[in-house]
């Protein structure tokens, strides 16, 4: 995060994005009737491919990849399609827009779909009223009726399979209607959120956007003819992860082949304390990480391996000195960096949010990338944010409760977003999940929560979606929707629609296609159950449990958020104050949240980077991009759309590489 300390004036905050009368008449209208008939069309089917890799064959899940891989698969299709096109006579090849917000819309619908969205809240709200341990059925009174489904042979059903097999769509068709309510309203806060940094982000402190280089170089040219696919250095990183892939993926097929696998674990050679606490320690292959994050800063790459590297010292010293290494607690100093980070965005972005507030209360209309004027900004944020805050105290949630819970899960979103535009690491997980929730419990107490009402944390369980799924980080895909927008000149307000219409579209096919095979087959056939059971029955364990004994203050979890918060700040500091610092506060934040995950991969890039930097130059470092474009392009195609599409009909073979980008 550069975390810039220039200032932006009134001036500029007023004019900056305003398009000049002739550069509007120029803009490409991107969502045209026949691109919007072809997202929607390529929504439906690849829910179709969802339901089956990720509900019931349970193979790879695709709507997990950063992009998904649903909407890279319709980004590639729609280029195969504009080559017939072209040798057609007649044939009106599809514009660069129109691929874009196709890309756009289905990968947004397709990620809605998926496990960390519709998934999950099915999980919330079937749960209680199927499982009875540990006195998850005494909460069944305090959760709304209007809300969630309270007839327990349709539950059942649900669960093991309807006797005709049929879906009892009278019953579903209310709360899938208010929960699509609840989506677009926290859909508008987001992205309401996302339009009043943007400007800021994209044109003052000119973020890279690392995640909008491949499809905005897939599509370069005349629809896609441009010099990207020519380049044998791009094809060269595409055959290098084809062939990993490949290999994977034939003794999947064929065991007594050796595989490359996916990753190298060092628990063996690690069994003698104190090195035993570095446990669990492996590398995991990553192929689009590393591809995608060659185009992130090397002070970002060397602070995350290097953070992960301390915190496993760390715990290897606190292993010598007698305790338990958890005790370092990294999603909790996670939590406390995203918190940080969120309020020195607002912070430094101060004097642009109040040009900004001027000019909505002035009235002025100006329409930059975002799609929508200033005014619209404010109102969409502060209205959005005051229906979803309704919703929560409606079904339960005590009014303070929801305010502060609400605020945490938007003050993280609003760092995620931030991490996407200038890190770009495609991974939707990159959060620290469940803390937005577990930060109250582990600071006041459960007591302070229990009395605040019966219903307060039955609601506050059903609502946990937002602390452990991914629907809050999807201000990755709107900012880099806007972002998009701007490089490829497309009508801003038409995108900021088909983002919108793209919730809508994306929540309705999924809510369909979860409902289909859960009453054909039942959700426990051939698997545990919906994802997210167990975080569910979790949940709802802790909530009926704290009535009976209350969960404390834990000290321990407390320090570790302020030194999470601490770190953030002594980095800002040093890293505005000195610009040759090596190491990026946003790069400590994401080790906390996945430090596992990524270090490997960033491990690698920043040596390769820093190596491609120092003996080449600049020069060399952007010949190489096209090498770890196509490194990722090549994993995308073969991991996600190939063999993500061999498991819709093979899922036991799948299984034997089953490859989750999450």
């Amino acid at each position: 995060m550069a975390l810039s300390p220039q200032a932006t004036t009134e001036k500029s905050a007023k004019t900056r994005g305003a398009p000049e009368p002739e550069r509007q008449a120029a803009y490409d209208p991107g969502l045209t009737t026949r691109s919007l008939v072809i997202a929607v069309l390529l929504t439906v089917l690849s829910g179709l491919w969802v339901r089956q890799s990720e509900i019931a064959a349970l193979t790879t899940q695709i709507t997990e990849s950063v992009p998904a891989i649903p909407g890279l698969a319709a980004l590639v299709l729609l280029l195969l399609v504009n080559v017939i096109l072209r040798r057609i006579r007649g044939g009106r090849p599809f514009t660069r827009a129109e691929i874009l917000v196709v890309f756009l819309f289905v990968t947004i619908s397709t990620t809605v779909m998926g496990i960390g969205v519709l998934q999950f809240v099915f999980a919330l709200m079937c749960a209680p009223f199927y499982y009875t341990a540990n006195d998850i059925p005494t909460l069944r009174p305090f959760l709304p009726q209007w809300l969630l489904p309270h007839n327990p042979s349709l539950i059942r059903h649900l669960y093991e399979g309807a006797p005709n097999g049929q879906v009892p769509w009278a019953f579903w068709w209310a709360p899938g209607l208010i929960w699509l309510g609840f989506f677009l309203a926290l859909w508008c806060t987001m992205y309401c959120m996302m339009a009043l940094f943007y400007r800021v982000w994209a044109e003052e402190e000119r973020l890279a956007f690392p995640l909008v280089f491949l499809p905005m170089e897939m599509t370069e040219g005349e629809s896609g003819t441009g010099n990207f696919f020519r380049n044998k250095l791009m094809w060269g990183g595409f055959a290098v992860a084809a062939v990993y892939n490949l290999v994977n993926i034939v003794h999947a097929l064929y065991p007594s082949l050796p595989p490359f696998g996916k990753e190298y674990d060092f628990t063996p050679a690690l069994t003698n304390p104190p090195w035993n606490a570095l446990v669990p320690l492996g590398f995991y292959f990553r192929p689009e990480m590393i591809g995608l994050g060659y185009l992130v800063s090397t002070n970002i790459s060397l602070t995350v391996w290097l953070s992960f590297f301390l915190l496993k010292l760390g715990a290897v010293f606190a292993a010598s000195q007698g305790y338990e290494p958890r005790e370092l607690y990294p999603q909790e100093q996670g939590i406390g960096a995203f918190l940080v980070l969120a309020v020195m965005l607002v912070w430094l972005a101060r004097r642009h949010l109040w040009a900004a507030w001027r000019a909505a209360l002035s009235g002025r209309q100006t329409v930059g990338p975002e799609g929508i004027s200033y005014r619209w900004m404010f109102l969409g944020f502060f209205g959005g944010f005051a229906a979803v805050w309704a919703f929560a105290t409606a079904a339960g949630m005590a009014a303070w409760v929801a305010f502060l819970y609400l605020a945490v899960v938007l003050a993280v979103a609003l760092v995620y977003g931030r991490m996407r535009g200038q890190a770009g690491v495609p991974l939707v997980w990159l959060f620290p999940f469940f803390m937005q929730k577990q930060a109250f419990l582990y600071t006041f107490g459960s007591q302070p929560f229990a009395a605040s009402g019966q219903t307060t944390l039955p609601a506050w369980a059903l609502f946990s979606f937002l602390a452990r799924g991914y629907y809050p980080t999807m201000t990755g895909y709107q900012i880099e929707g806007m972002e998009i927008t701007r490089r490829a000149h497309i009508n801003p307000k038409r995108v900021a629609f088909a983002v919108f219409l793209a919730l809508v579209v994306g929540f309705v096919v999924g809510w369909y296609n979860h409902l289909v095979p859960y009453y054909h087959q039942g959700a426990l056939h051939g698997r545990d159950g919906i994802w997210g059971t167990g975080e569910a029955l979790s949940e709802y364990q802790s909530a009926a449990q704290y009535a009976v004994t209350p969960k404390q203050p834990e000290l321990q979890r407390i320090w570790a958020t302020g030194i999470g918060a601490f770190m953030v700040i002594v980095l800002t500091f040093l890293h505005l104050r000195f610009t040759s610092f090596p190491l990026h506060p946003l790069g400590y934040a994401m080790t906390c949240s996945y430090g596992s995950l990524i270090w490997g991969s960033f491990f690698i890039v920043w040596l390769l980077k820093s190596l491609m930097l120092r003996y080449g130059g600049m020069k060399l470092y952007r010949q190489t991009i096209p090498f770890f474009l196509g490194f990722a392009l090549g994993h995308f195609a073969v991991a996600g759309i190939l063999w993500g599409l061999t498991g819709v009909w093979t899922g036991e073979a799948v299984k034997g590489y089953a490859v989750w980008f999450g």
